[in-house]
């Protein structure tokens, strides 16, 4: 982020005013030639090494990604005796209540300050895109979009994780559409094996079954798969997290066995979309309620009703109380669908071709 974003827009800025300056690439540092002021470019996961400049001033771009304790070191920094103005600045969407909802909302401290920007606000945007905040509106489901785009406070990981969902209107039978893939999404336990089969239609999302088998191996997941869908001629997909790409004892892998086994064209082409590292689980979760309930009141997942223990997940999975972790531990036999089910939509309709941090996906 520091050089995606705040890098590339500083050297717009510098450029465009014609501002002079020179870069140091090595040591990452930009010094200004009429000056003679530097400006450090720095990334805060390791704030320890922040310890030891004298500033003049600082700023934190996505401030909530950051922690607290970095803050607190370069706040602690500002000292340069040359300095005219000390000050320090963060800028940052809101992500749940957490260190900079308490530090400059809730709890502020004297002498600093909060500017709230609404959306609209943004007519350099809008000038140049009028449709953007409705464009978001079919990304996010309603309540990430109140915090994404209106920059609300709310509180996205208490309670159930898949707030979305409503049986009412994402619970629907879905028959099988012999003419599109079948897409099967695992999460690779021994106790459960737990995975599910789903078609995709348009944007749309039609979970069509699950197979949950107690002390089970990746094997067996097979020949129920096969017993329940005998062939399948449109194709087939594999989704699974990335530790189903790990070796075992035996020299082989989860995916090597599902490749092997899938590889006498009963079922077309078989494709595997297995990302080398999975995505936050943050991410996956925003993806899963934007499909249950969009922004605009549309809902684009539909889950069969023979899914009795999916159901089950969508409407008890919830996060440890006062933390951004799912539960896993208060009912062993929850999570395994949804986290399956997560693993597709993000591959279908999150992250798209590419896993965690641009790396690519497993070939089989």
């Amino acid at each position: 982020m520091l050089r995606d974003a705040a890098q590339t827009a500083l050297f717009e800025v510098l450029n465009r005013n014609r501002i002079p300056f020179e870069w140091n690439r090595g040591e990452s540092y930009v010094v200004m030639k009429e000056t003679g002021s530097k400006i450090l470019l720095r990334a805060v996961e390791e704030f320890e090494r922040l310890r030891g400049s004298n500033l003049a001033w600082f700023g934190i771009d996505e401030l909530t990604y950051a922690p607290e304790a970095a803050w607190l070191r370069l706040e602690g920094r500002l000292r340069d005796p040359k300095a005219t103005r000390l000050c320090g600045f963060g800028v940052w969407t809101p992500k749940g209540y957490d260190w900079v909802h308490r530090r400059f909302v809730a709890e502020p401290i004297a002498g600093y300050e909060t500017v709230r920007a609404k959306p609209f606000e943004n007519r350099f945007l809008l000038d140049k895109v009028p449709d953007y905040y409705d464009r978001l509106l079919s990304s996010y489901d309603a309540r990430l979009f109140e915090q994404e785009v209106f920059g609300e406070y709310l509180n996205l990981t208490a309670g159930s994780v898949y707030y979305a969902f409503e049986r009412e209107g994402n619970v629907a039978e879905c028959a099988v559409d012999e003419s599109k893939p079948l897409l099967w999404a695992l999460d690779f336990n021994v106790d459960p094996m737990s995975s599910i089969i789903a078609q995709v239609d348009k944007d749309r999302l039609n979970v069509l079954d699950e197979i949950v088998l107690k002390r089970a191996t990746t094997m067996q997941a097979c020949l129920e798969f096969q017993t329940r869908f005998p062939s399948h001629a449109a194709g087939l997909r594999v989704y699974a997290d990335a530790t189903g790409a790990r070796m075992q004892t035996t020299g082989s892998s989860d995916i090597k066995m599902l490749n092997d086994f899938f590889g006498h064209g009963e079922y077309g082409t078989a494709n595997f979309r297995v990302p080398l590292s999975n995505p936050p689980v943050r991410d996956r979760v925003n993806v899963v309620n934007a499909k249950l309930a969009r922004a605009d009141g549309q809902r684009k997942l539909m889950v069969a009703p023979r899914c009795k223990e999916l159901i089950k997940d969508l409407e008890q999975v919830i996060y440890k109380e006062n933390s951004q972790l799912i539960d896993k531990d208060r009912d062993s036999a929850r999570t395994h669908l949804s986290d399956a089910l997560g693993y597709l939509v993000w591959q279908e309709f999150g992250g798209g071709t590419v896993g965690e941090r641009g790396k690519g996906l497993l070939s089989a």
